[in-house]
């Protein structure tokens, strides 16, 4: 019997590719409990997370059986690349009403240096507050919004990897962390919760 625990995701991936089907039990394994947490924490609903937690590993097989996975060193952000697709097509037809979003011709280029220094300091408000409030204002957020802000602040991951794994750019990226403050920010105001902010 193989000693799977040694490996690697990418090397189970490439065993299961190759016919070791004892190698994917492993990695689902592996993998299930972080994933279905983040799709939870995006849609919000358990019936839709398991839904969209299924629909994923039938992409991730399909995709592997199909040879489109390279050895990367990256099978966790390959996995959350392709849940996120998989959520988003859930949320395309879905508008949420009240919630400022980015206009078509939104290019956080122009943003002068005070604004680009406002988004760092509204960065570091979010993560100087107490997590419980900061959570329950997240989850009336957009899914996109609230996903960036899980990616960030949850997984720690940068704004260039959240770009990577959700397949936008880091303008986009950064522009629906600077709409979820915005948004975030007015919740606050309207529910009288009172968020210390440190300058």
């Amino acid at each position: 019997m193989k000693d799977y625990a040694s490996l690697t995701d990418e090397q189970l991936a490439l065993l299961y590719v190759g016919g070791d089907y004892s190698a994917f039990d492993v990695l689902l394994e592996r993998n299930q409990q972080k994933l279905y947490s983040y799709i939870l924490f995006v849609v919000h609903d358990p019936e839709m997370a398991n839904d969209v937690f299924q629909e994923t590993f039938v992409k991730v097989i399909t995709k592997l059986q199909d040879g489109k996975y390279t050895d990367s060193g990256k099978f966790s952000f390959w996995l959350t690349r392709i849940a996120h697709n998989v959520m988003m097509d859930n949320y395309r037809h879905q508008k949420t009403t009240q919630i400022v979003e980015p206009t078509e011709d939104n290019d956080l280029n122009k943003l002068r240096s005070n604004d680009i220094m406002d988004i760092n300091r509204e960065n570091e408000y979010v993560n100087t507050q107490v997590m419980n409030d900061v959570r329950n204002l997240m989850e009336a957020l957009p899914a996109p919004q609230r996903e960036v802000v899980y990616m960030r602040f949850y997984q720690d991951l940068s704004f260039k990897e959240i770009a990577e794994i959700t397949g936008v750019s880091i303008n986009t990226s950064l522009g629906r962390m600077r709409y979820a403050l915005i948004n975030m920010r007015r919740m606050a105001r309207e529910h009288h919760i009172q968020l210390n902010m440190e300058l």
